[in-house]
């Protein structure tokens, strides 16, 4: 049970390191590659975030489920999908993976190890995006795995993140961990600090109301776990 739970930390550390590599790394390129167009940055930084995401979850969702979200986890744990202490390990796991993969994407463009945002981002209207981006992200997540759908999650999930980066004014961060690694660049994909507790607390929220929608749209599986993209052992052959 230890090494499969070892497994699984270390699945969630890569894949959301990864993640963090392809959402601030192709931020940093976007930047020097269009300095002049803020459009066209974000277009880049969001074909690549989502591309990666497609590919990450289907390289380690086999593994862990690939949550690579502390907000996917706690709701998979209202689900009962994880055990308490599966959720703090994912959520550690997810944590640090997160923080080495900014660090690794500014060493890979000779950029210090940790360059602090300054970009502030804290408004009404962008904690309101973090609900809705949250919201909709949990959404798709767990509406795909509980209607029995969970091979199209990898796609589902990608194709949301790369519109909701222009529907919601905020990008779509929709992930605490991402969102504390985003401290650590001062590149496009940054966030300052001190606006980093807020967005938190909106994603927390949206999970919150996702989970109480989702438990409404598919009420005989309000009891029954799901994982993100393969389900554990235990919830094999389940409705």
């Amino acid at each position: 049970m230890r090494t499969d739970l070892a497994r699984k930390e270390l699945a969630e550390f890569i894949g959301t390191a990864l993640l963090l590599v392809a959402v601030i790394g192709s931020g940093i390129a976007a930047q020097r590659l269009s300095p002049h167009a803020t459009g066209l940055q974000l277009f880049e930084n969001a074909a690549a975030t989502a591309a990666a995401l497609v590919t990450i979850i289907l390289a380690v969702g086999a593994v862990s489920g690939a949550h690579l979200n502390p907000v996917v986890t706690l709701a998979d744990r209202f689900f009962g999908g994880v055990n308490t202490g599966e959720t703090l390990t994912y959520i550690g796991a997810q944590v640090t993976g997160a923080a080495a993969g900014a660090v690794v994407a500014n060493l890979m463009f000779s950029l210090p190890a940790v360059e602090l945002s300054t970009k502030v981002r804290s408004s009404s209207g962008l904690w309101l995006a973090e609900v809705v981006a949250t919201f909709g992200f949990l959404l798709v997540v767990f509406g795909v795995v509980r209607s029995g759908r969970a091979s199209a999650a990898p796609f589902a999930v990608g194709a949301y993140i790369g519109g909701a980066y222009f529907f919601t004014a905020s990008t779509s961060f929709a992930n605490p961990a991402v969102t504390l690694a985003r401290t650590l660049s001062n590149a496009l994909a940054g966030i300052a600090w001190r606006s980093a507790p807020a967005f938190i607390i909106a994603q927390v929220v949206g999970a919150g109301i996702a989970v109480g929608v989702v438990s409404v749209l598919y009420p005989r599986l309000a009891a029954v776990a799901a994982d993100v993209v393969v389900p554990h052992e235990a919830t094999k052959g389940s409705a």
